[in-house]
C-alpha cells in the first residue's frame, strides 16, 4: 500500500521509499522508513493531500505520495 491510498485519519508507518524522481526530496522532508504518517486533509478534487508526518503537516501531490510505501497501524485496520 502507498500513502496516496490512505483514508482520512488512518494511521500508518512508512516501510520504504520507492526509488525515483521524488525519493531524495521526500527523505529530506522526513519521510523515512519507521516514521508515523496519517492523512489529515484531502483537497476537494482529491489532489493534493495533507499528511501528518511524525507531528508536522506536509502537503503532497498523490504522485509524490505514491513513493511512500506504508503499513497500516494495527489499531486502525
Amino acid at each position: 500500500m502507498n500513502a496516496s491510498e490512505l483514508h482520512k485519519n488512518q494511521s500508518a508507518v512508512i516501510t520504504s521509499v520507492k526509488e525515483g524522481f521524488y525519493t531524495q526530496k521526500l527523505m529530506e522532508m522526513g519521510c523515512v522508513p519507521g516514521t508515523s504518517i496519517s492523512l489529515e486533509h484531502t483537497a476537494p478534487s482529491g489532489d493534493p493531500i495533507a499528511l501528518n508526518i511524525d507531528g508536522y503537516v506536509l502537503g503532497l501531490r498523490k504522485e509524490e505520495a505514491e513513493y511512500l510505501h506504508i503499513e497500516l497501524s494495527a489499531h486502525f485496520e
